[in-house]
């Protein structure tokens, strides 16, 4: 449930801290005194957009705040676990900053998110349902996910096996369709291909080291002649007389002799001794590299020649040897599947032929589950109604094949689908006995409209886990006993598991409250602000009074007051 909501300088509200109880909470005031502007609050909190005319003059930013109670297994759980957001001891606070400037801030357990990330999250704890939902029964567009919804969790398991189906018909038509259309660009494509193997083939890659390789050589042989020369340095200095071994062998032979003197050196004379031939062997290594050494231009051309084919390949095709050749391999398959193209495109016709029996099969299972589902929400309607004084409306819901959408044949059937199926639904009444049904959109009247919305809001609330339920005046429009049977729906839907928050102008609507808060305008120091009050027993009989009065209050009124809160008393 909505536990509490603040909102700070948000139109004319300067600050508000609303307290919420579960049950059937009713907002009830003078028009223009902020009601409405409390569900837009609440509108913008669940992700709705935002406007820089919602800050109030002189304020920098508008803040709403709320915080949210639910059940571990409700579905905002889920939601915020996606977004890597933790739900501690069921606990959701949602916060929308909206700046001068434009800027919209949302936050979600403290944590930023992005506007989308907040609605897929509010809209799963909060069902706003304004005057303006009433046009939704007038748009056929929207009968069929009131019917899914109504069947929920037996239609859910249907619905997305038949999306399955259609998206992987559609996928592998159009592929089929590109394989069809193509013919000239194929022959195109066919050529390059082609041409692109047998270059990459005349190089005869093989090491995907070779490059490097090369690299290593071609400087070697670019730097030969130094290479000889340090080498010959080297040699020199260790192998000429009076150089670096005779010096070390004149060493060791006086290290030999003293050692023979004191044994202490022993180690010492073997050590340079050691290392005498240790560099003897090395510089006899010198000599056989200088001797081994032999420049070749011609090789070295070879090499820059190789270097630059492969340089060129790799400008083309890929920035390694590896890359090449794995461009060719996929190159190579796409080759076949060109010169092959006639047998792709019967293994493709077959393959469609497959998903369109599979398409028919979901669509079928579908429209069966969804004709039962019809038919129960049809009576469920009806019983609803009945309880609204329409007990002589008849409500049907009219299975139709969709104006527009993909033609499949299947078995010498066509038939026209779109993603949400093979039909389309429309709510069909009959309001009096003995007329038949038409579609409701053309003969409904505007309360026919209001009790059919919330007969359909009764009956769905049960599938819905949206945490709080908010209806914005809904009963504009109707009195007397409609108005009372109204109030009554309302309470109705306002169970343990549904918080009701209902503006509302009709008393026997208020007098059904758990909680009944009266919303004020008031101006202090120039300025106008939005006061809320919850009202105890003689305020709540005065504000009433108010409304069944609709100008002064009188003793008569007040009784009449009395006499409807204590009939809607349990």
């Amino acid at each position: 449930m909505l536990e509490e909501l603040t909102i700070r300088n948000f139109a004319i509200i300067e600050k508000l801290t609303i307290p919420f109880g579960s049950g059937l909470t009713v907002l009830t005031g003078e028009t223009g005194a902020g009601k409405s502007i409390i569900i837009d609050a609440l509108g913008l909190l669940a992700g709705g957009r935002g406007s820089v005319d919602f800050v109030r003059h002189d304020s920098k930013k508008a803040e709403i705040e709320g915080l949210f109670i639910v059940s571990n297994d409700h579905l905002a759980y889920e939601r915020m676990a996606s977004a890597g957001i933790e739900c501690e001891e069921g606990m959701i606070v949602l916060r929308r900053e909206i700046s001068r400037k434009g800027k919209s801030v949302c936050r979600v357990n403290g944590h930023l998110v992005t506007l989308t990330t907040l609605r897929s999250i509010g809209q799963t704890l909060v069902d706003i349902h304004g005057q303006h939902e009433h046009q939704e029964l007038l748009q056929m567009d929207k009968h069929s996910g009131m019917v899914d919804a109504y069947a929920n969790s037996t239609l859910f398991a249907l619905k997305s096996e038949y999306e399955d189906h259609y998206d992987a018909y559609l996928s592998m038509k159009n592929e089929l369709q590109r394989l069809r259309n193509s013919d000239r660009e194929n022959i195109q494509r066919l050529d390059l291909i082609q041409y692109q193997l047998e270059e990459i083939e005349q190089a005869a890659l093989v090491d995907p080291d070779e490059d490097e390789q090369l690299e290593q050589e071609r400087y070697k042989l670019a730097h030969a002649e130094k290479l000889y020369e340090l080498l010959q340095y080297a040699y020199t200095y260790l192998h000429d007389e009076g150089k670096g071994l005779q010096w070390v062998r004149e060493s060791a032979s006086h290290l030999k002799e003293a050692s023979d003197i004191d044994p202490a050196l022993m180690q010492t004379s073997e050590q340079v001794n050691s290392s005498f031939y240790m560099i003897e062997e090395a510089s006899y290594s010198i000599r056989d590299h200088i001797d081994q050494l032999d420049f070749d231009p011609a090789r070295l051309e070879q090499i820059e020649s190789r270097l630059a084919e492969i340089e060129q390949l790799k400008r083309k095709y890929g920035g390694s040897i590896t890359e090449i050749l794995t461009f060719a391999d996929e190159i190579a398959r796409e080759q076949e599947a060109l010169v092959n193209l006639d047998e792709h495109i019967r293994h493709y016709e077959e393959k469609l032929n497959e998903k369109a029996t599979d398409l028919f099969s979901a669509a079928n299972a579908l429209t069966i589950g969804r004709k039962e589902a019809a038919k129960t929400l049809s009576e469920a309607v009806e019983r609803e109604l009945a309880d609204l004084f329409m007990e002589k409306t008849r409500f049907s819901v009219f299975f139709q094949a969709p104006v527009q959408g993909e033609e499949v044949q299947c078995d010498g059937q066509v038939k026209t689908f779109t993603r949400d199926g093979q039909e389309r639904l429309e709510f069909y009444m009959s309001p009096n006995a003995g007329e038949p049904e038409k579609a409701l959109a053309k003969i409904a009247s505007g309360g026919e409209i209001s009790r059919i919305m919330l007969a359909l809001k009764r009956i769905l609330s049960h599938s819905s886990q949206r945490t709080a339920l908010i209806f914005d005046e809904v009963d504009t429009g109707v009195s007397g006993r409609v108005a009372q049977a109204i109030g009554e729906k309302i309470a109705a839907i306002a169970t343990a598991e549904t918080q009701v928050l209902c503006i509302t102008h009709l008393p026997q609507v208020a007098a059904l409250a758990s909680t009944h808060m009266h919303i004020a305008k008031e101006e202090e120091k120039g300025r106008v602000h939005t006061t809320i009050t919850e009202l105890g027993d003689t305020a709540r009989v005065n504000e009433v009074a108010r409304m069944l009065s609709g100008s002064a209050v009188t003793t008569a009124t007040r009784e009449n007051a009395r006499e409807l809160l204590n009939i809607a008393t349990p």
